[in-house]
């Protein structure tokens, strides 16, 4: 797996995740998310696109990310989910919690509308 990170405004960090998803992978994800907001990115925008199977590490990964964006003040947002990784996310009820986009600039514009609401 790989996951490059990269600031995409003020507050705001691309994290681009290619390969699985699994018990062996998450646990690097999540310390990496978590540097992210410990860095001042509160906002996450995690591209997926690239990630061909994920299990429930992933997901807890994912769902504990957004818990410590949220606690920062900011949010996650999935940007294009493979469709392996968008069905497992909406059987498992994640996608409730973590909204999805398509592309990153519907992924910014989400961003604004969420910081606006605060």
């Amino acid at each position: 797996m790989s996951i490059d990170a990269t600031a995409c405004g003020e507050g705001i960090a691309l994290v681009t995740v290619a390969g699985e998803l699994d018990v062996e992978t998450a646990p690097e994800l999540h310390n990496r998310l978590a540097d992210q907001v410990r860095g001042g990115r509160r906002h996450l925008l995690l591209d997926l696109s690239a990630v061909p199977f994920m299990d429930s590490s992933g997901i807890n990964a994912l769902l504990k990310a957004h818990d410590t964006a949220g606690r920062a003040g900011g949010g996650v947002c999935l940007v294009a989910p493979a469709p392996v990784v968008r069905r497992v996310l909406d059987l498992t009820g994640v996608s409730l919690a973590i909204p999805s986009v398509d592309d990153l600039d519907a992924a910014l514009v989400r961003i604004g509308e969420g910081s606006a609401r605060h």
